[in-house]
Order: C-alpha cells, then sequence, then structure tokens
C-alpha cells in the first residue's frame, strides 16, 4: 500500500478513536496490541538528517534510549528510514499519534508501531560508532558520584580548622559556628547509628519470625484497676462494700409515698422545733420571703 495512504488511514482510526471515546483506553484502543514493545518505526525521512536529529526531534516525547538509521554498507548513506526505542513504552503512544503525518525537512514521514523489533546483525566492517551504538546505545549515563567516607570527611574539616586556629585572627562568630556544626554533625551521627542499630535489630528477628515478634504487640499490662474506672458511680456494683454514712445537716423531707409513717412523724415534729427556734431568734418562720417587684427608678416615689 502506498505510504501515504497507511499515513492517512492511521490518522483516520485515531480520529475514529477521539469519536467513539476509545482514545487512552487500555483495553480498547488499536495501541494496546504493541504494549510489550517500545520501537518504533520512522519512514521518509530526508537523506541528510542524522542520529542526532532525530533524537533531537523525537526525544520531545520521551528519553530515547536507542536508534537505528539503516545506512548503506558501501556509501554509508542513509535510506531514509529507522527503527527507534524509547524508555517508557507510552512515549510510543504519543510519538505515533503526533508525528506520523507531520512534514519534517519537506518530507511528509511516517511514524507506527513495531511489534518484533530484529536486532540488526553484526557485522565486522562496520565503523566503532555504530558497533559502539549497537552496544550501548544512545542513552544518556548516570554521572557517578564518589563520595568521600565520613572518617576522611572529619579528617579534612580537622585541617582546615587547625589551619585557621594558626592564623590567630578569627572571628568569634565564626568560630561558634564552626562548634555548633560539629556538635550538630555529631548528633547526627550518633542518630544515624543508631538507627542502623535498629534496622539491624529487625532485619534479624524478621529472619527469624517472619510473622512478626510477640513480644512488639500490644499487651494487657498486669496493673490494679480502681474500681471507679471500672464501673463507674453505680451504686449496683458495690457487692457489699461499706462506706462511712455521712450524716445530715438539716431535716430532709421524706418521700411520702414510699415513707414509714414513723419518718412522717419524726420530720413533723423536727420541723415545728425548727420553727420554734427560728421564732426564738426572731426570723421569719415561712419557707419563703414576702414577695419583692422590681420597679425601676423612674417610677419610684421621691
Amino acid at each position: 500500500m502506498n505510504p501515504i495512504t497507511n499515513i492517512k488511514n492511521q490518522n483516520r482510526m485515531n480520529e475514529r478513536e477521539l469519536q467513539l471515546g476509545y482514545a487512552g483506553s487500555q483495553g480498547k484502543s488499536w495501541h494496546q496490541v504493541y504494549k510489550d514493545s517500545a520501537w518504533i518505526f520512522i519512514g521518509g525521512l530526508s537523506y541528510d538528517l542524522t542520529e542526532g536529529d532525530i533524537i533531537a526531534v523525537f526525544s520531545q516525547y520521551g528519553e530515547v534510549m536507542n536508534i537505528n538509521l539503516v545506512r548503506d554498507q558501501k556509501t554509508g548513506k542513509s535510506k531514509g528510514f529507522c527503527f527507534l526505542c524509547y524508555q517508557d513504552q507510552r512515549s510510543t503512544v504519543l510519538a505515533v499519534d503526533n508525528f506520523n503525518g507531520i512534514t519534517l525537512c519537506k518530507r511528509i514521514i511516517r511514524v507506527d508501531h513495531v511489534e518484533e523489533y530484529r536486532v540488526p546483525k553484526y557485522r565486522e566492517d562496520a565503523d566503532e560508532e555504530t558497533k559502539r551504538l549497537w552496544e550501548e546505545g544512545c542513552a544518556p549515563k548516570p554521572i557517578k558520584r564518589t563520595v568521600e567516607p565520613i572518617e576522611v570527611q572529619e579528617e579534612r574539616i580537622k585541617k582546615a580548622k587547625e589551619e585557621l586556629l594558626a592564623i590567630g585572627d578569627i572571628d568569634e562568630e565564626l568560630i561558634k559556628k564552626m562548634k555548633k556544626d560539629k556538635k550538630k554533625a555529631k548528633k547526627e551521627k550518633k542518630r544515624e547509628k543508631k538507627r542502623e542499630k535498629k534496622l539491624k535489630k529487625l532485619e534479624k528477628l524478621a529472619r527469624l519470625d517472619p510473622e512478626g515478634d510477640w513480644k512488639s504487640k500490644q499487651k494487657l499490662y498486669d496493673s490494679i484497676v480502681k474500681e471507679e474506672d471500672l464501673y463507674g458511680a453505680n451504686k449496683h456494683f458495690d457487692f457489699g462494700k461499706k462506706y462511712e454514712t455521712v450524716e445530715n445537716k438539716y431535716n430532709p423531707r421524706p418521700d411520702f409515698e414510699k415513707a414509714d409513717w414513723r419518718d412522717i412523724e419524726i420530720w413533723k415534729v423536727a420541723r415545728e422545733r425548727e420553727k420554734a427556734e427560728k421564732a426564738a431568734r426572731g426570723e421569719s418562720t415561712e419557707a419563703w420571703g414576702p414577695e419583692e417587684h422590681y420597679v425601676s427608678k423612674r417610677y419610684q416615689s421621691k
């Protein structure tokens, strides 16, 4: 089929998915057929484009891990198509949807998935740069940083302090700051050592008992619990416990529906006695005082 027709059919299929709402669906999109491959095919390229030019264009949708620009074995000239591998397979979906059918260097390029990429055969007559690209790829290598041991860092800091002290004229604030940093570093080192020790202990316990140590689980401690905390202030849970009775300082009014006639008579006698005592002192024997009503000052007679 004509490459231009393939490009149009592929774009028409993407438009159809957008109309049906299948775009981005993991189970219904046609991209899911190629979910196990991170390689794409790029055709219709200009013969003047190099691997670096192609990576510069296609790296905007993901990290490029490898590229195979097919060249003529004798002349080394590009044949106009290549295979490109992304770090993340989802980048292939973005590249196919966005780059297919665009114009690059006055040429319409075709971008499609590759279900099964075949590694090119190793040739002895290939140049060193091509061999290195086949073996290592074109992904950026991580920068390896060597960290000095703590002992070496402490020794270097100690020497720097000795050099400063040898000068003689040092700011006091600087000395305080140096002491503070030293104290902080020492505390951090102690905390890190404690954390490593605890981690080793937990790893050892995990190897011995994968389900967990019973000592670390929550347990009920044997301690004396107060009855008030256990049952609350409820007389039904006294269980015959004797409490000191406090005599009332006043004559309580008995419940006439439940009280005995003797209690009622005793209460009457006690009430009459209290009234007599109040009358002897000149106090009122009424249960309530005389009625008093509030009257505003402007209505009171002057």
